[in-house]
């Protein structure tokens, strides 16, 4: 049975269709003083939880949703689609923490497995106390592109080349490429594709979120006359005026997927989750 957390309905939904599998009716409440309350009315003996954790509450809604499951389950599995506090994978400062591997482990205590689509860095599959695997849903974000005229692929550094390739293969045509910066002074640094011309190209940009905007728009202003551009995301976060900023930027269209439910949502990450279980 597919457990659907608040924020991951659509996805959940999804994924009950894909597998064939009923999809429980949680409740969810709120008491007086704001803490939360989740109530599990039926489950099998496979409850399989599905919760993008985009925020402090959902991660404790996560926690309460395993424990609800468990409790009738013999095996719980719990789906990821967006893991909230995945890029902190390090101590970036004395004293910090390190708030994957905290999270990793708290959600560990109430699960068999795990499955997390797309982490920002995949070493944070190693945090958890229990087998954790990655999903690579870049592909799926072909699916909503229009036809494109001598696509170009760009991802925002090197590192990322991967997902642009992973996403014109599934297109099924075009280049690949990446943004190179290059640092003139302390204070000057030139963001550019590293090879390829953008000069009349339908240009699309990916990456693996999209959180305020800002690195996506600044690379759209290195980008020179581009025919249209496209902005894609596994998870489109949107933070703040991150959408105000890409249409400023010039962007035709965003495109994300369901691991976290926004307006530009395109296409569901469902499939390639249940290649997995």
């Amino acid at each position: 049975m597919i457990i659907p957390g608040s924020t991951s309905q659509e996805v959940a939904a999804e994924l009950a269709a894909e597998l064939g599998e009923p999809l429980s009716a949680v409740e969810y409440d709120w008491f007086a003083d704001g803490e939360t309350l989740v109530r599990v009315p039926e489950t099998d003996d496979l409850a399989i939880v599905v919760a993008s954790t985009v925020s402090s509450d959902a991660h404790v809604e996560l926690l309460q949703l395993q424990d609800a499951a468990g409790q009738r389950a013999d095996e719980v599995i719990t789906v990821l689609p967006y893991m909230g506090y995945g890029r902190q994978d390090e101590a970036f400062e004395p004293g910090q923490p390190v708030s994957a591997r905290a999270m990793a482990r708290a959600i560990s205590t109430g699960t068999d497995r795990v499955l997390t689509v797309n982490p920002h860095e995949e070493a944070v599959t190693d945090f958890f106390d229990v087998p954790c695997a990655s999903v690579d849903a870049a592909g799926r974000l072909a699916d909503p592109l229009p036809a494109l005229s001598d696509p170009l692929f760009l991802s925002p550094d090197a590192g990322a080349i991967g997902l642009a390739e992973t996403v014109r293969d599934a297109y099924g045509g075009g280049e690949a490429d990446y943004f190179e910066k290059v640092r003139h002074s302390d204070t000057e640094v030139e963001i550019k594709p590293s090879d390829a011309s953008t000069t009349d190209r339908d240009v699309v940009l990916i990456d693996d979120i999209i959180a305020t905007g800002s690195t996506m728009s600044t690379a759209i202003a290195q980008l020179s006359e581009p025919n249209r551009i496209f902005a894609t995301c596994v998870h489109p976060m949107l933070a703040a005026n991150a959408r105000t900023k890409l249409a400023n930027a010039g962007v035709n269209a965003v495109y994300g997927t369901d691991t976290i439910e926004r307006a530009v949502s395109s296409v569901s990450v469902a499939p390639v989750i249940a290649e997995k279980l």
